[in-house]
């Protein structure tokens, strides 16, 4: 059972985690304006809560996951570079959101089988 919940708490937080540095380290390389900077770190820090609220209501937390993660990617597919190769676009969507949408699916069957056997 630990380790459904350890895997989903992981992945969850080297998704938030990844996306978060991503965000500003891309905003600083390409001397983005501190404003769409703010967004952009905004954004991640989102992502850090969800993966944190997960770890503390695993339904909720692992139901909003899911829907950041299929969000994420349809924002992807809808808004991302179109100049960008086809693979890049889709490896890019495929690790916007798949990870939380995974990890948000783990949460609900950790909840589950502890809720079977607690």
């Amino acid at each position: 059972m630990k380790a459904i919940e350890y895997i989903a708490r992981g992945l969850a937080l080297l998704w938030a985690a990844f996306w978060t540095f991503f965000f500003i380290a891309e905003s600083l390389a390409w001397h983005t304006a501190v404003g769409r900077t703010m967004i952009w770190s905004c954004i991640g820090l989102v992502f850090v809560l969800l993966a944190l609220a997960a770890w503390r209501w695993e339904v909720a937390g692992g139901l909003l996951l899911v829907i950041a993660g299929l969000l994420a990617m349809v924002a992807y597919l809808i808004w991302g570079p179109t100049d960008l190769p086809v693979s890049t676009r889709i490896n890019a969507t495929v690790l916007f959101g798949l990870p939380p949408t995974l990890a948000g699916a783990l949460f609900m069957i950790h909840h589950h089988r502890v809720g079977q056997h607690g």
